[in-house]
């Protein structure tokens, strides 16, 4: 059976906390959707003013798979329709269709918005209607169904009759407070498909707590057809069912169809560049599309998924363009770290029971023991391998640094901090030339990054390339945390191409730092 999916990122997941799209984020994500093959794309609020760039490009943004939507309130109370500008818009603006958003419960229409429940209803039928009469197509969303219902059934019920008699296409059953529990949405959605047997009906909910995608799962076994959500479930408060969720279950578990199997394998992609847009740190232990989803630790664990993947994978993570991964550390087995070096360093040919294997595992043990972790750093992983059979090249030699840190930024935002470093480095015949370069930048890490690629440029010109993404420090003994405790230094790379990550670990903040940025550096260089 073919489900509709109903993205409202740009719209509901706007209103979470920080999130704040331009209109160019907005056309990425709307392009990203399309690509994915999502049915329907809300691309904003008609009362917003930031929203009605993006609503009235709809009809120029090539959207080749996803029909755009706008959304928007039924009439105000004691208004007409000709006196709301919003609705206005939403009848002019270039969307076909428009999801219309109306109270469905008795305590709202009197508590909220001061009128009459009869009242109510015929605001959303007078709504309905005007839209349909300029030629859209209409979805209604039952705000506060599953509470209104609770409360008084048959005025939620009324509710839907007025905007179906009116021409609503869709019927969209909202938990808006997030506080429903599955088998009470399974409940209440099927005494609504017995009520209105010819109705197709859409389920929203929120995540408040963290059921959004079982309701929603629950809502469509009892015969609901669309699915509302966002990307990675943000939104309001706790946000929103999360489609990077509720997309594969429904499609890999019960047999759904929600996107072509081709788009399903590019859902880790989109969840992630969609994240990127709205300038939030992706979930890595996200199901399905998070980069630890198919992530694994624990000896046994790493033993039993070489053997048989389906033993600690409940899907093939190629199935949701995501792939399966194995960490060292200190509860892994000789299997997992066998596993590992066949990934990461295939050429050594190294096998178990090698003197060359345990030498690894033993300076592998040695760095751990200084506070080192490598299951996020697998560049320095790779170097401290090198290292442990003499074959780590060393591509320069630090002779000193210094960094002089500028006043804080939040007393002067253009004070700058500076670092000057000394490298010896080889050249062709093995001589040694002592190479120096200063650099100022927005704080320490910044300036000893570029004093440093800019001192070793001479001798390896693609350095320009690279750069630094990210930047990650922890305490490492926080239960007695002094400003004198060691910290790990955690430091993610690109050449525009390719992503690494280093560690570094030192009781030196600066140190750490400039360990994470050398293996950086040296890695990059290795390639």
């Amino acid at each position: 059976m073919k489900l509709e999916i109903y993205d409202t990122t740009l719209r509901d997941g706007s209103q979470g906390a920080g999130i704040d799209f331009t209109d160019d984020n907005k056309r990425e994500i709307a392009g990203a959707l399309d690509a994915l093959g999502i049915s329907y794309i809300e691309l904003g609020n008609a009362a917003s003013v930031s929203d009605r760039n993006i609503l009235s490009e709809a009809g120029s943004l090539g959207l080749k798979n996803s029909v755009p939507v706008a959304f928007c309130s039924t009439r105000r109370a004691g208004k007409s329709v000709l006196e709301d500008e919003a609705l206005a818009f939403a009848a002019s603006c270039p969307t076909p269709c428009v999801a219309v958003v109306g109270k469905a419960s008795r305590y709202h229409t009197e508590r909220v918005l001061g009128t009459t429940p009869e009242e109510n209803l015929t605001m959303i039928s007078d709504t309905v209607s005007f839209l349909k009469e300029h030629g859209k197509r209409v979805f209604f969303d039952a705000e506060h169904f599953f509470d209104g219902y609770g409360d008084d059934p048959s005025y939620a019920l009324e509710v839907l009759h007025r905007a179906h008699e009116a021409g609503a296409e869709r019927l969209v059953l909202c938990d808006t407070n997030g506080g429903m529990l599955p088998d009470v949405i399974g409940v209440v959605v099927n005494a609504v498909h017995t009520r209105f047997p010819e109705a197709v009906l859409g389920i929203h909910c929120h995540d408040d707590m963290g059921m959004a995608a079982a309701c929603s799962v629950e809502a469509v076994i009892s015969g609901c057809v669309q699915v509302q959500g966002t990307f990675s479930g943000i939104g309001e408060r706790c946000g929103n069912c999360s489609l990077s969720t509720v997309i594969p279950v429904l499609q890999l578990k019960l047999g759904f169809s929600c996107v072509t199997p081709e788009a399903l394998a590019s859902l880790t992609r989109t969840a992630r560049r969609i994240t990127e847009s709205a300038n939030l740190s992706f979930n890595e232990h996200s199901p399905f599309v998070g980069g630890y989803a198919f992530t694994h630790k624990a000896g046994m664990h790493i033993d039993a998924v070489r053997k048989r993947s389906r033993t600690f994978e409940h899907i093939s993570p190629e199935l949701v363009g995501n792939r399966s991964d194995l960490l060292i550390s200190g509860i892994a087995g000789k299997s997992a770290y066998q596993a590992v070096l066949d990934r990461i360093a295939p050429d050594l040919h190294i096998t178990p029971g090698s003197p060359e294997f345990s030498a690894i595992i033993s300076k592998i043990k040695e760095y751990e023991a200084k506070g080192f972790q490598f299951e996020n750093a697998e560049a320095s992983l790779l170097l401290v391998v090198r290292e442990a059979l003499g074959r780590r090249q060393r591509f320069f030699d630090l002779l000193t640094f210094r960094v002089i840190i500028g006043e804080p930024m939040s007393v002067n935002p253009k004070s700058l901090s500076a670092a000057w470093i000394k490298f010896a480095v080889p050249d062709e015949d093995g001589a040694l030339h002592e190479e120096f370069a200063a650099a100022e930048g927005m704080g320490p890490v910044n300036a000893l990054d570029i004093a440093s690629r800019r001192a070793l440029s001479g001798f390896y010109p693609t350095l320009s390339q690279m750069r630094l993404t990210d930047y990650k420090v922890r305490v490492l003994n926080s239960a007695s945390a002094t400003t004198a405790s060691s910290v790990r230094v955690l430091i993610e790379s690109t050449d525009g191409v390719s992503v690494w990550r280093t560690v570094g670990v030192s009781v030196d903040i600066v140190d750490a730092s400039w360990q994470a940025l050398r293996d950086s550096i040296e890695y990059y260089l290795s390639l």
